[in-house]
């Protein structure tokens, strides 16, 4: 199925659609591209699909829950998961499978103090790095480990729900209209879904720093100071504030695209330029490789985003978002040191077909 086309709701259940629908557009756009398509995906997909109740009439399907969502979007999003998962006191269930929470860690001091120096030798790595160029017909293919932590909103009860480490599998095309993924926090069967296609005001995406192909990537300018101005440009009125926005941005781009060598350098030089980053001297990623991490605090949600690069490479390894303050929304479920979101790129690379691995090219 296209992942990007509704399915025709029956009559009984326009109300619950319409209600999906505006609470998908409610959510704070431009967020992790990992929240908004795993979102985007459960909701299209699912949104408009029906299942047979057990006295045998039809009755509304709500979708699973979209996981990745940052904390304030699943607060919105809490009315469409009631009654999906369970909570047994063995870990919370999706679909009869229990899964294991996220640790909770200890939040460590944040420093400005030599974060020009750490990302000017990042930036250098980076620059050094192989990157082959993506060329027409070939695919980027991004192989990574995932878990996630949200709250659930049921009636008037607020739980903690969360997906276990998982396997995700991404490819995309050089010009971002083809793709393919796999992932068992997203998708209803082990072989994946589709990316391509249209989406659902049937229109082509249109490749941008929300939803970058590689051609894109090759084509943006490489001044810092231009690159900046860009990513503010087109973010505008998204995320909780325009500084957090555009450090989330080039987050996405490092952990789920294959930016060109020459772009490499002028996003670290944009993010040095972007008010409140600083370094936090120790971060793990999903898999546990330990390292120093370049991170921002979201005035707004009270977490801290963190990108985890390797203390003696400085290669990226992955990222992660640690609540650094207590909110009195999350019902005291989220504490101090929780991480509610952590991610470990295991493989990038160029391969020359749809669900083609390095492995076997």
């Amino acid at each position: 199925m296209n992942a990007h086309t509704p399915r025709q709701a029956p009559p009984e259940g326009e109300q619950e659609a319409q209600l999906l629908s505006r609470t998908a557009r409610d959510l704070p756009a431009g967020r992790h591209q990992l929240h908004k398509e795993r979102l985007m995906a459960r909701i299209q997909q699912e949104q408009r699909e029906t299942t047979t109740a057990p006295d045998g009439g039809r009755r509304f399907r709500l979708p699973r829950p979209a996981v990745t969502l940052p904390l304030m979007a699943a607060a919105l999003a809490g009315v469409v998961v009631a009654g999906v998962l369970k909570n047994d006191g063995e870990g919370v269930r999706d679909g009869g499978a229990a899964t294991a929470a996220l640790p909770t860690v200890e939040i460590g001091t944040a420093t400005t103090k030599g974060m020009p120096q750490l990302l000017d030798r990042i930036s250098l790595a980076a620059a050094k790095a192989p990157h082959p160029t993506v060329r027409p017909g070939q695919y980027v293919y991004i192989e990574s480990k995932a878990a996630d932590v949200y709250l659930r909103h049921v009636e008037d009860e607020v739980t903690l729900g969360n997906h276990a480490l998982h396997r995700r599998q991404v490819w995309k095309s050089s010009d971002g209209t083809k793709g393919w993924l796999i992932d068992p926090s997203v998708n209803d069967g082990p072989e994946g879904e589709t990316l391509s296609g249209t989406d659902e005001k049937g229109n082509v995406p249109v490749a941008g720093l929300n939803h970058p192909s590689y051609d894109y990537l090759a084509d943006l300018t490489t001044d810092p100071d231009q690159l900046l101005a860009l990513i503010y440009k087109e973010t505008k009125g998204q995320g909780n504030s325009p500084d957090q926005q555009a450090f989330t941005t080039i987050g996405d781009l490092l952990g789920e695209s294959y930016p060109p060598a020459k772009l490499y350098p002028a996003l670290f030089k944009a993010a040095e330029k972007i008010p409140g980053v600083v370094v936090v001297p120790k971060a793990v990623d999903a898999v546990g490789r330990e390292g120093v991490a370049v991170a921002r605090l979201d005035e707004v949600s009270g977490e801290r985003e963190e990108w985890i690069f390797d203390k003696k490479s400085h290669v990226f390894l992955g990222s992660r978002t640690v609540q650094i303050e207590e909110r009195p929304e999350d019902e005291g479920l989220i504490k101090p040191g929780q991480v509610t979101h952590t991610h470990a790129v295991l493989k990038r690379a160029v391969v020359d077909g749809m669900k083609q691995t390095p492995s076997t090219d």
